[in-house]
């Protein structure tokens, strides 16, 4: 039994001389199609009660003012709600100057030449912060496949490549294949400058990236 095995591992050996493992990597450019807008609200009070009423207020008049810009109610969502106790240290002292009360939400603006405009309803609506853009695109998914395609072939080209530099012979199917990104995609921000005017905000190409990691056999 033992003589078998070790007959079977020699002749393996033999037909499976060496393996190699290479990273492949796929790039797609996508124009984006919808923006993120992260906005929201905060009050200050030393009333708890009055900073959250003053920030529910506030919060209706901008979720008001986007959606009769012709934003769905859909697409608005709460990001975060967060009540944090506000101190001042004075002569090493710490004082309690109130409660500041934070409402941030996520719009989704479909129609990305209108994310200046919706930026500035917002803010006269009431929002004093604006702390993201990001723009991607809606079916971002079938964009990471198409990517992850390239990422595949890219990797047996360098097999191949590696082959034929080394002289030896490659089995093009590999024996072991590893997705390293799971729909990671390099999305594209905007800095916010606010203009006497209006906003301008413009979008640029975002990079839907896959990488894989495969393992394959020469003889």
């Amino acid at each position: 039994m033992d003589n078998n095995n070790n007959y079977y591992s020699h002749s393996q050996h033999n037909f499976e001389r060496g393996r190699m493992r290479l990273n492949g990597l796929g790039v797609l450019k996508v124009e984006p199609d919808i923006a993120i807008v992260t906005l929201g609200v905060i009050t200050e009070d030393k009333s708890l009660e009055k900073a959250q009423r003053e920030n529910a207020i506030r919060t209706n008049k901008v979720i008001e003012g986007l959606k009769s810009m012709g934003i769905n109610e859909e697409d608005i969502s709460t990001l975060s709600y967060n009540i944090e106790p506000q101190y001042d240290f004075i002569e090493g002292r710490q004082k309690f100057r109130g409660y500041k009360v934070s409402n941030i939400l996520n719009v989704k603006v479909r129609e990305i030449n209108r994310v200046g405009e919706v930026v500035d309803r917002a803010v006269q609506s009431g929002a004093n912060t604006i702390s993201n853009i990001k723009f991607t695109a809606e079916n971002i998914g079938s964009y990471y496949n198409k990517a992850l395609k390239l990422a595949i072939r890219d990797v047996v080209l360098k097999a191949v490549e590696v082959s034929d530099t080394l002289k030896v012979r490659l089995n093009k199917t590999p024996v072991s294949i590893v997705e390293q990104s799971l729909g990671e995609v390099g999305e594209s921000t905007a800095e916010l400058k606010v203009y006497a005017a209006s906003t301008p905000i413009i979008p640029g190409e975002i990079n839907v990236v896959a990488r894989v990691e495969a393992i394959f056999c020469y003889y």
